[in-house]
C-alpha cells in the first residue's frame, strides 16, 4: 500500500502529465493501484524506431519519491528485453544515484533518450545494428 506521501505525490504527477504532457509519452496509473503504472513510448519521427508504439510499466514503491520505481517494456521492441527490470541512474536498479526530483514525466523521457542510444545495461540488447539491419519491428 502506498504511503500518503506517495500517494500525494503520484497524484499531482498524473495530474501534471494530463495537463503538460511529454512529447511520445503517455502514461497512466493502473486503475484501484497508484503504485503501478502502464507507458506507451511512441517512436520519435526520424528514429529507428519512427512509427511503433512500446508499451511498458513503473512500479513504485510505498515510500515514493524516496526510493526510485522499476522500470520495465513490454513490448519487443530490439532495443529492451520485455519484462526485465531496465538499468538506469533513475530506476530501482541504481537507487544509490536515485534523485526524489525527478518525476514520471522525466524518467520517461530519459528511458526513451536510452531507448534510441546503443549503450549497453542490464535489460537492454546489445543487438541493435543487427535488428536494424534486419529491418524495423
Amino acid at each position: 500500500m502506498a504511503s500518503a506521501q506517495a500517494t500525494l505525490r503520484l497524484q499531482k504527477e498524473y495530474k501534471k502529465l494530463i495537463k503538460e504532457p511529454v512529447d511520445n509519452i503517455q502514461a497512466h496509473p493502473v486503475p484501484r493501484n497508484l503504485l503501478e503504472w502502464r507507458f506507451v513510448l511512441q517512436g520519435p519521427a526520424g528514429s529507428d524506431f519512427a512509427g511503433g508504439h512500446y508499451h511498458g510499466k513503473l512500479v513504485f514503491p510505498p515510500d515514493y519519491p524516496w526510493r526510485p520505481p522499476s522500470i520495465s517494456m513490454l513490448t519487443p521492441n530490439g532495443r529492451f528485453a520485455p519484462s526485465v527490470n531496465i538499468c538506469m541512474s533513475m530506476s530501482s536498479y541504481h537507487p544509490e544515484s536515485w534523485n526524489p526530483l525527478w518525476g514520471v514525466g522525466s524518467m520517461l523521457a530519459g528511458l526513451l533518450s536510452f531507448m534510441l542510444e546503443e549503450a549497453p545495461a542490464a535489460g537492454a540488447i546489445l543487438n541493435v545494428p543487427m535488428l536494424r539491419a534486419a529491418g524495423k519491428q
